[in-house]
């Protein structure tokens, strides 16, 4: 009888320990993370979060516009909870829109100024995760098989020579390219900007999806030049690829890849949790192990060597508070569309 007592006690003791673990694993709930950097840095963001919190993370990968695009779509029955990476400008817009939700974090005194100054812009509803310049980058044995002068500057991408040798993303879905057609409007002015453009577009072979897939045609030489954020090129680089990464004589912009929670997140409290273990030392580090160089925004993350210095780049005093509000992203997005995309090759 005793035995049996016993054996009931143990069981009933197991169930308890049982139910303890499913009611504790059921509080630490999920996260819907909706990534728009690399592939290969989004899946490490998600199990390292899921590892150290518990939170099982389902994370979607798309570029910056394509995200905005979504988050718009779903702003009366929100899907997602945090929007983590790509150019800050489409972040911004969605902050304008009210897609997005403020918030302060502990971590906020960690972090750069440009970083910070994002939040503040957004009057706290986006904020800065790394910093990276835009630039292209260029196949070097292409350019020596056909004889062309190594490109330096922005001018020299519409040269005759590279007729369907250049490749950039479509500013609609990549923020790489809006960040370019931004950049151009500002060091230009926007009528002989849209010239140049119109200029380049008889060189585009393809006008992609996503900001950083011209890197990789590049390096595979599918393209003999590609036009993507710096560090983008440089991953390529660093795999072994015949590449040389440029930043344009004339001066360049940059962006400040951004993190904002999705307006109405079903999962808050784990969004906040995601939001500040992001900023953290431990979780910027990521970036070099998944080969991705921009400059982390946390100030005790030290820049991976191969990141360009973005001091001896000839960067534009890029206005994010005008290019990212929505009057102006529209604007200049449907001007693209009517007096570039549809010129014949």
């Amino acid at each position: 009888m005793v035995q049996k007592a016993r054996r009931k006690a143990l069981m009933i003791a197991l169930a308890g320990s049982a139910l303890m673990m499913a009611t504790a694993a059921k509080a630490q709930g999920t996260l819907v993370l909706y990534c728009s950097v690399q592939e290969e840095w989004c899946r490490p963001m998600a199990s390292a979060f899921e590892k150290e919190t518990g939170i099982k993370v389902s994370m979607t990968r798309k570029s910056s516009g394509e995200t905005y695009a979504q988050i718009k779509a779903e702003a009366s029955n929100p899907r997602g909870d945090v929007w983590w990476g790509g150019t800050g400008d489409p972040h911004l817009q969605a902050a304008e829109e009210g897609l997005t939700e403020a918030y302060e974090s502990p971590k906020m005194a960690e972090l750069h100024d440009w970083a910070v100054k994002q939040w503040k812009g957004s009057q706290g509803r986006t904020i800065g995760i790394y910093a990276g310049a835009l630039g292209f980058g260029f196949n070097t044995k292409q350019v020596a098989s056909r004889g062309i002068p190594e490109p330096k500057c922005w001018s020299d991408l519409i040269n005759a020579k590279l007729k369907d040798e250049v490749q950039v993303a479509d500013p609609n879905s990549s923020g790489t390219s809006y960040t370019m057609l931004a950049t151009l409007v500002q060091l230009m002015g926007e009528d002989k900007a849209f010239e140049y453009l119109k200029a380049l577009h008889r060189n585009i072979n393809q006008y992609t999806k996503s900001g950083a897939a011209p890197a990789k045609a590049t390096s595979l030489g599918e393209t003999t030049i590609g036009i993507t954020f710096m560090h983008d090129m440089v991953t390529m680089v660093v795999n072994g690829g015949p590449v040389k990464v440029v930043a344009p004589c004339e001066g360049t912009g940059y962006e400040i890849g951004s993190m904002s929670i999705v307006k109405g997140a079903r999962n808050l409290d784990n969004a906040k949790k995601f939001y500040d273990w992001a900023l953290t030392p431990a979780a910027q580090k990521l970036a070099e192990e998944a080969k991705s160089y921009q400059v982390p925004s946390n100030k005790n993350v030290v820049p991976p060597p191969q990141s360009p210095k973005l001091a001896d780049v000839k960067l534009i005093d890029y206005d994010f508070a005008k290019y990212g509000s929505s009057a102006e992203r529209k604007r200049l997005l449907s001007k693209w569309d009517n007096d570039v995309k549809k010129l014949p090759k």
